[in-house]
């Protein structure tokens, strides 16, 4: 037996999930996502847990490839970042298509809606 597996040390990534999963804190269920390239055909596995806790939201990723695994802890403040960077885009996404979709309308010769009861309460 050499040294090297004497007297092996536990990961940055090992002990902080045990840390997270000890105490308190709200954990979901893991959820593994099978994803195959369809341009190369290569299969990768991820796995995706979030824990809760009084800090905010970490996120567990393990990613699994025909190169092995890579593991990852987001903390909070990476995970607020990436929550806001979608909302962001899902609110630019549905306000473009509000406006796309006022536009049509406009081009048809329809009034918006609160023209429409007003114009009806006239008649």
């Amino acid at each position: 037996m050499n040294n090297e597996t004497e007297y092996a040390t536990i990961s940055k990534v090992d002990r902080t999930v045990a840390g997270l999963q000890g105490g308190n804190n709200l954990a979901a269920k893991a959820t593994t996502i099978e994803h195959t390239d369809p341009i190369l055909g290569e299969a990768e596995t991820f796995i995706v847990q979030t824990i809760r806790d009084q800090k905010g939201d970490h996120v567990i990723v393990k990613f699994v490839d025909k190169q092995g695994v890579v593991r990852l802890v987001l903390p909070p403040k990476v995970v607020g970042t990436i929550v806001r960077q979608r909302d962001g885009l899902t609110a630019r996404s549905r306000s473009n298509t509000s406006k796309a979709v006022a536009q049509a309308r406009k081009d048809r010769g329809e009034l918006p809606g609160f023209m429409r009861g007003k114009k009806a309460g006239l008649q």
